[in-house]
């Protein structure tokens, strides 16, 4: 019986290592992947502005893109705005990751709203 008790503990303290790793690489892919797909958007959204003198009224007007540009198309959500863009980041690999970016990340960029923290109070 005691070495059932100390094998149940053994198994019930690796399955939570387990689960703390595994919660740990969530949360830095999540934070790998929210960060390209929220940069990607951007860039393809600002080139469009480029491009054309205007931002795309949604996304799939967005031209040029490759097969791959779906996957951050699916994870951000857009709003052309009349003065830029609202740009909200809704899942990186699997959640929605918590980001932010200094203050000279967001200069010369149309986002006006967005879900993703300014650092350093811009």
């Amino acid at each position: 019986m005691a070495h059932m008790r100390g094998l149940f503990a053994l198994v019930l303290a690796t399955g939570l290592l387990a689960s703390s790793a595994c919660g740990r690489f969530q949360k830095q892919a999540d934070a790998k992947f929210g960060d390209q797909n929220f940069k990607s958007a951007i860039a393809l959204i600002e080139l469009h502005k480029v491009r054309f003198g205007s931002y795309p009224d949604h996304l799939s007007d967005l031209r040029f893109t490759g097969d791959w540009d779906q996957i951050w198309m699916s994870a951000v959500k857009y709003t052309k705005l009349s003065d830029g863009y609202e740009l909200d980041l809704v899942r990186g690999w699997v959640g929605t990751p918590d980001l932010s970016y200094p203050p000279e990340f967001w200069r010369g960029l149309g986002i006006r709203r967005t879900n993703v923290r300014r650092a350093g109070g811009a």
